[in-house]
């Protein structure tokens, strides 16, 4: 099995190509800076292509490095610098468009694609949805209306290419313990002191009830992608791990007492350093929490054969520990530095 792996050098990347080599598969990584001829796994056995999907010029590059490919995962994606949307839009839109035209010029037979819960339109916090929920993502997110987007990208291909298979996976906040500077990098920007997050108990932690999210380590969400590639399965895929997070899990990993606040102020203050360059996660991320719905991952379960072997606080905690070591993956050029190449 040849894959083509778009975006190979950052968070969920590195996990998909960790999988990939389990499998025994035959591993092509396009980033836009390819790791160097002596990095280690899992970066080496890769036949690796440059390419910046930003660019349309890219097209003819992706076509040659896709040629016999039995799938191509597209993993790339920019969540920084979140000031200037449209050099983001380039990356999240343009290259999707990029990808998908190149996947159709080389005659590739499936193509699996990383939206996100983030797709999904506001929706319930105390029932499951399926894959049938509205994907018009959430007005006040550029992440979000970027995953839409995409969405809607994705349906005309597959209206155009009958004869490909288009996966989508949609998953939880991505958790792993090695990319904690780059979690730091995208959220918590260079003023915000990380080293005791976790480790010093904190007084409180201001939250909404609504702040309620889903999570899954990247080890688990590779093997809903090679299980998916693996299968030829198309359609979309919830994917997450239990329990669901609200702010209690969030306050017992961080070793704090929840408080509960208004979504309003907060947001504000939010917003205000966010202004102010004192954060680098915008307001948009407090609309994600509190607006998506929960999601039900029983497709993925019975189509896929699949179930994550972390639990979601574990994941949360791992993530929590690499962020507070501010942890790198060796031999990686993208993470740690947010680069288009680290998504999610």
């Amino acid at each position: 099995m040849r894959v083509v792996v778009v975006g190979a050098t950052g968070n969920v990347g590195t996990a998909v190509l960790r999988r990939l080599h389990e499998q025994g598969a035959d591993v092509v990584g396009v980033a836009r800076r390819p790791p160097g001829p002596d990095a280690p796994a899992p970066y080496a056995g890769v036949t690796w292509h440059a390419a910046d999907v930003a660019q349309a010029s890219s097209v003819a590059g992706l076509t040659a490095a896709f040629a016999g490919a039995d799938a191509v995962i597209h993993l790339a994606w920019l969540l920084q610098p979140n000031h200037d949307e449209r050099v983001m839009a380039a990356t999240n839109i343009g290259g999707l468009r990029h990808v998908l035209a190149a996947v159709a010029a080389a005659g590739v037979p499936q193509v699996a694609v990383a939206s996100s819960v983030g797709a999904y339109s506001p929706g319930p916090k105390r029932r499951r949805v399926d894959e049938s929920w509205p994907t018009g993502g959430i007005a006040t997110s550029h992440y979000a209306r970027h995953k839409a987007v995409d969405e809607r990208l994705l349906d005309a291909f597959e209206r155009e290419h009958a004869d490909v298979v288009v996966t989508r996976m949609r998953p939880g906040l991505v958790m792993q313990g090695g990319v904690g500077e780059e979690l730091r990098a995208l959220f918590a920007g260079g003023l915000v002191p990380v080293r005791w997050v976790g480790r010093i108990p904190l007084p409180v932690l201001p939250l909404p009830p609504r702040v309620v999210s889903q999570v899954v380590h990247a080890d688990d969400l590779a093997d809903a992608f090679v299980r998916a590639v693996d299968r030829r399965a198309g359609g979309a895929f919830n994917i997450a791990a239990e329990p669901v997070i609200g702010p209690r899990e969030v306050a017992s990993v961080l070793h704090a007492r929840w408080l509960p606040v208004r979504i309003a102020p907060l947001r504000g203050l939010v917003w205000l350093a966010w202004q102010l360059h004192l954060v680098a996660a915008d307001p948009g991320w407090i609309d994600i929490a509190t607006t998506v719905p929960v999601m039900s991952t029983e497709r993925a379960r019975t189509r896929l054969g699949w179930s994550p072997a972390v639990d979601a606080v574990d994941a949360l905690a791992e993530a929590v520990g690499g962020l507070a070591d501010r942890t790198t993956t060796d031999g990686s050029p993208h993470l740690g530095r947010g680069g288009p190449d680290s998504p999610r």
